[in-house]
């Protein structure tokens, strides 16, 4: 058995679900995938299922609708914490989270990390095809959110992340309140919380090939709220 899973939550990714799984094989060929999919309109579980019938390291876990990213992943962590995997990965499923940093990811958990961040905004980093206000809003996110936590991380808001097994055996995941990209905020602070080792890798995020941002208000304003939240301890 694979010590290695990657959980790739889906919501109409018909035309990248495909190329994405091609890539993780390609890049990291001993990894399982994990494919969550909220019941995508596009048909996306349907083509999930496709490829776990004739791909033995492909899993799909369906769930009735869309209800947040935070709750996809906290299903596939509870999903994959069944089996033995050691080191779990998670990552979005259109591209702008690159499948050629995935070794680089996993080499720093392998050198003692608990959880490894991709993140942009350190040395080597970067975002590519993002406008002036998507790179404020990013980079100005990622400095309130440290500043009000006091935590050294320089991208808390990014997404493409490995954990060790006994990090998530050790977090209350029903505690985590997030549903949105606050949910990546809340998930690394409490990491920190525990006591546990976060190390930051550099990555290039390219902004997503095929369909549209899954961002809105509401998600933007959860995050706001959330890192007081945090803080003062009433999340």
């Amino acid at each position: 058995m694979s010590r290695v899973v990657v959980i790739v939550p889906t919501y109409n990714e018909r035309e990248n679900l495909p190329q994405i799984v091609a890539a993780v094989h390609q890049h990291l060929p001993q990894a399982h995938l994990l494919v969550v999919d909220d019941n995508s309109p596009d048909g996306t579980g349907q083509i999930a299922d496709e490829i776990a019938a004739r791909d033995p390291l492909v899993r799909v876990l369906h769930r009735p609708g869309k209800q947040g990213l935070g709750v996809a992943y906290i299903a596939g962590f509870r999903e994959v914490l069944e089996s033995d995997y050691e080191y779990i990965f998670e990552m979005d499923c259109d591209f702008s989270h690159d499948p050629r940093y995935l070794p680089d990811l996993l080499a720093a958990a392998e050198k003692g990390a608990d959880l490894v961040l991709g993140s942009r905004y350190v040395e080597g980093g970067g975002t590519v095809n993002w406008g002036l206000a998507r790179q404020f809003i990013s980079r100005g996110g990622s400095f309130y959110a440290r500043s009000v936590l006091g935590v050294p991380i320089r991208d808390l808001t990014g997404g493409f992340k490995c954990f060790r097994r006994r990090v998530l055996e050790t977090l209350d995941l029903d505690a985590v309140s997030a549903q949105g990209y606050g949910f990546q905020i809340e998930l690394t602070y409490r990491t920190m919380k525990q006591g546990f080792r976060v190390v930051e890798v550099p990555i290039v995020f390219v902004d997503r090939r095929v369909g549209k941002s899954k961002m809105s208000k509401t998600i933007f304003v959860e995050a706001f709220t959330l890192v007081w939240r945090l803080r003062l301890g009433v999340a």
